[in-house]
């Protein structure tokens, strides 16, 4: 199991990635230490993981709080005496537009969580990190490196590139303590969000959902999108000791959408 007797703690858990992320913490052995704002979204989904409550544990946690952060990150040390990864998802992609129509106050509350958040998240690990080296994956996105024709999303693409330049700089702060950074960057993500969308598209088009689909994965070199399963198999791995020589690196998983 790649993460066997490992506490990995996964911000941003909903339907989505951050539930499928914590589901491979589990599946490959480790510990699943749960953060997102809603309680009763994280209880529900303790409950739907482990039942027995053996493995994983919980507490509301807003990115944008850094006292928050920090009791998260001391819930996973009190709970299971350790801290060897940070899957960091938790994010803000609500804001829609580019620059002409540019509300720059909302860009900034969308860099607020998605730069800054992201940092406070991992610095809240650090003290427990640096004890015996581990990692920090953090969720990115393909719009920060080829912009999406189907919806414009700048906001949230500048604030994903900027997180992955400060990426370059904390893999050469933290390298000589053993801790390890990477970024995953997903294209689109065949999951509860993506679904939505193909829904709405198809109703308001008044076409067939596959075709609807199909204009998404007309540019990709596999046939069908990634997953939200295939993109937390990916972060589980840059968390593992598989992924000991990887640092400030960003892995593309879009099955062949843009290449790099």
């Amino acid at each position: 199991m790649l993460l066997d007797g490992k506490t990995v703690i996964v911000s941003g858990v909903g339907a989505g990635l951050g539930h499928e992320v914590a589901a491979a913490v589990l599946r490959e052995g480790g510990n699943a230490v749960l953060g997102a704002r809603t309680e009763a979204r994280l209880a529900e989904a303790a409950a739907a993981l482990d039942p027995g409550g053996q493995r994983v544990a919980h507490r509301p946690t807003d990115i944008a709080d850094e006292e928050q952060c920090r009791a998260l990150a001391g819930l996973a040390v009190e709970r299971f005496g350790r801290i060897d990864a940070l899957v960091q998802v938790a994010a803000l992609d609500t804001h829609f537009g580019g620059l002409e129509d540019a509300d720059f106050a909302a860009w900034q509350g969308v860099v607020d969580v998605n730069l800054l958040g992201s940092l406070r998240m991992a610095r809240a690990c650090l003290p427990a990190l640096k004890e015996r080296g581990g990692a920090l994956v953090l969720v990115g996105t393909q719009s920060s490196v080829a912009a999406p024709t189907q919806v414009r999303q700048a906001a949230y693409a500048a604030s994903k590139g900027a997180l992955v330049s400060a990426m370059y700089s904390l893999a050469r702060e933290l390298g000589p303590h053993r801790i390890r950074v990477n970024t995953v960057q997903p294209g689109w993500m065949w999951g509860p969000q993506v679904e939505a969308y193909v829904r709405s598209a198809a109703r308001a088009e008044g076409v067939p959902e596959e075709a609807v689909k199909g204009r998404i994965t007309a540019r990709m070199a596999l046939p069908e999108p990634a997953t939200d399963g295939d993109v937390a198999d990916a972060c589980a791995f840059l968390a593992s000791d598989r992924a000991r020589a990887v640092t400030g690196q960003s892995l593309l998983v879009n099955a062949g959408e843009v290449m790099r």
